[in-house]
């Protein structure tokens, strides 16, 4: 084998077990102190309901949404989280009303949230992860919680109140 060879073939992640790869990267994040790139669905259903979910650390109700996976589109990543958190079907993607990036949004990390409107049938599932999402339940406009987890309220307002007029912070 000639020395290009090894070196070309010299893989020392490839030996590291797949799970300990994900932990690598999410360290990686942390240590390297970027922002996290998150995307959040101000969903709707074809009656105008708001689909929010109440997460398991804070039992605040939020939009349904999430960050990233390593190598993952936003376009993927968005119906990913809503069928995870809610059980719901995306019935179609919207326009993006703000990106949202004040650092003491997440007490957990920086975060860039881009926000964008959403249409989805009627949660059939539920959430996947009791420990992260409590329940998915649809609200009537008029009867939405003022109080929402990660200051996802004024999000929430701009996209149904913005008049298309796109927030970045």
């Amino acid at each position: 084998m000639t020395d290009y060879a090894r070196r070309v073939t010299f893989a020392p992640l490839a030996w590291l077990p797949a799970g300990a790869i994900g932990i690598l990267r999410e360290v990686a994040r942390h240590l390297l102190k970027r922002p996290v790139v998150g995307i959040a669905a101000v969903a709707r259903t074809a009656d105008g309901r708001v689909l929010l979910v109440r997460r398991g650390d804070t039992g605040t109700w939020a939009l349904p949404g999430g960050t990233l996976e390593w190598g993952e589109q936003l376009a993927a990543a968005l119906p990913r989280e809503i069928a995870e958190e809610t059980g719901a079907r995306v019935v179609g993607l919207g326009a993006v009303t703000g990106v949202y990036s004040r650092p003491d949004r997440d007490p957990r990390f920086h975060a860039v949230t881009i926000c964008v409107m959403a249409e989805v049938a009627e949660p059939i599932a539920g959430p996947k992860n009791l420990l992260e999402i409590r329940e998915a339940r649809l609200f009537a406009p008029d009867a939405l919680p003022g109080d929402m987890a990660m200051g996802m309220r004024d999000m929430l307002d701009h996209a149904l109140g913005g008049a298309g007029r796109v927030v970045l912070e």
